[in-house]
């Protein structure tokens, strides 16, 4: 598998295809798709400040529809985007067969319908970067009225 992933990173777009294959498989094809408050309980569940859930959670409907399985990409640098918080693997996980980068995980780890890798992982962007580490919730979230958000 090192070889379709590295073969993949390096092929850029024309392996998209075999990229999302790889993962789905990986992944075993499941996928979780929350409503908002669903996602609200599984975000207190992780342990979110209540006082940014809406905040929280607006993102992850800004980035991937509150679904698991989203592959987004490729990004204008050929990286991809993975899971509810679509964390970028240029920087964040890992798409060889060994958990890295600076969340020292597995990029196909953050489709897994138990979204704790991908919490821990965006709490790590989060303390880095804060909130405009994901152009989503610049777009949908900041500065907006987020009380739909709320359960």
């Amino acid at each position: 598998m090192n070889i379709l992933i590295d073969f993949c990173n390096t092929a850029g777009v024309k392996m998209l295809p075999f990229v999302i294959i790889f993962l789905i498989s990986v992944n075993g094809g499941g996928s979780r798709e929350f409503s908002t408050c669903e996602l609200v309980q599984e975000l207190r569940r992780q342990h979110f400040p209540e006082n940014q859930l809406e905040d929280w959670t607006c993102l992850i409907w800004a980035e991937s529809s509150a679904r698991t399985d989203v592959v987004g990409g490729p990004d204008g640098d050929g990286s991809y985007d993975f899971g509810l918080f679509q964390i970028n693997d240029r920087y964040w996980c890992s798409t060889t067969t060994i958990a890295g980068k600076g969340c020292n995980v597995l990029c196909s780890d953050l489709l897994q319908d138990d979204i704790t890798k991908a919490t821990e992982c965006a709490k790590k962007i989060y303390r880095k970067h804060g909130f405009k580490a994901w152009v989503g919730w610049v777009n949908a979230c900041k500065g907006k009225n987020l009380k739909r958000f709320h359960c």
